[in-house]
C-alpha cells in the first residue's frame, strides 16, 4: 500500500531564540525524507507571528506537521488552525487554550532560580539575561553554542505573552508534547498541566529548554509520530 504519510514539517522558533537553533532538527528531519521549513518569527507580536507562520504554511503547499518551541507553542496554537496543518508537536511550548495567554500559564508556577527572563524595557521588548542563559535556557549544550544562541536571541515584544489566543488548534488536530524534565524557562510541571488536559500525547525527556539542540532525535521521532497519526 502507498504510504500517505505527512513528510512536511514547519517549525517555529520561540522567544529569546531565532531559527538557527533548528538546525540539528532540520538535519535529522531531512534525512528521515521530510520537507521542513524553519519560520523566522518577527517576535513583535502574537498576530505577526501566527502571520509568518501562515506565511510558511501557505508555501508547503500540502499538509504538514507545525512544530513550535516554548513562545513558538502559543503561535502553533493560534496558526494551527491552517488548512494545510495535519498535526500539532509542543517542544517544551506553551499551549494557551481559547481566552487564554502564555504569560497566565508562566506565573502559573514559580520561577526557577535559573531563570534569566528579564522585565520588559522601556520599548517593551523583553530579553533573557546573559549571566543566566546558559543554565536557565539551554544547559545541555556547550557554552559556545550557547554564547552564540544569546547573541542571536530575537527581540521580543511582551505584548504578545498577554494576548489571548483566539481559537485553539488543539482542540482540533492531533497535538503531541515533549516535555523537558530539566527546563528551568518553562516550569516542567506547568508542561504537564497544560498537556494533560488538552489529552496531548505526551513524552517526558530528560533536559533542558532546547532539547530539539539538545536531543534533535527524541524531537524529530516525536514529528514522525505526529506525522504517521494523520494521513494525506
Amino acid at each position: 500500500m502507498e504510504n500517505l504519510n505527512v513528510k512536511n514539517a514547519v517549525l517555529v522558533h520561540g522567544a529569546f531564540a531565532d531559527g538557527s537553533g533548528y538546525k540539528a532538527l532540520y538535519n535529522e528531519l531531512t534525512k528521515k525524507g521530510f520537507n521542513v521549513i524553519v519560520v523566522q518569527n518577527p517576535l513583535t507580536s502574537l498576530e505577526d507571528d501566527v502571520l509568518a507562520t501562515h506565511v510558511a504554511l501557505d508555501r508547503i503547499e500540502g499538509p504538514a506537521v507545525l512544530a513550535g518551541h516554548s513562545w513558538g507553542g502559543a503561535v502553533i496554537t493560534e496558526a494551527g488552525n491552517h488548512p494545510n496543518v495535519a498535526a500539532l508537536v509542543y517542544i517544551a511550548a506553551f499551549q494557551p487554550d481559547s481566552g487564554e495567554t502564555a504569560l497566565q500559564w508562566l506565573q502559573s508556577a514559580p520561577p526557577a532560580p535559573e531563570n534569566g527572563i528579564l522585565p520588559p524595557d522601556e520599548k517593551g521588548i523583553v530579553y533573557y539575561g546573559k549571566e543566566k542563559f546558559h543554565a536557565g535556557f539551554c544547559a545541555d549544550i556547550d557554552a559556545e553554542d550557547a554564547e552564540f544562541m544569546y547573541a542571536s536571541q530575537g527581540a521580543f515584544y511582551a505584548k504578545g505573552f498577554a494576548t489571548p489566543i483566539t481559537k485553539a488548534a488543539w482542540r482540533s488536530k492531533p497535538s503531541y508534547g515533549l516535555i523537558a524534565t530539566e527546563d528551568k524557562s518553562i516550569n516542567p510541571d506547568i508542561q504537564r498541566n497544560m498537556y494533560s488536559r488538552s489529552n496531548t500525547i505526551v513524552e517526558e525527556v530528560k533536559g533542558s529548554h532546547v532539547i530539539f539542540m539538545s536531543q534533535p532525535e527524541i524531537v524529530a521521532e516525536m514529528i514522525v509520530k505526529a506525522a504517521e497519526s494523520v494521513y494525506a
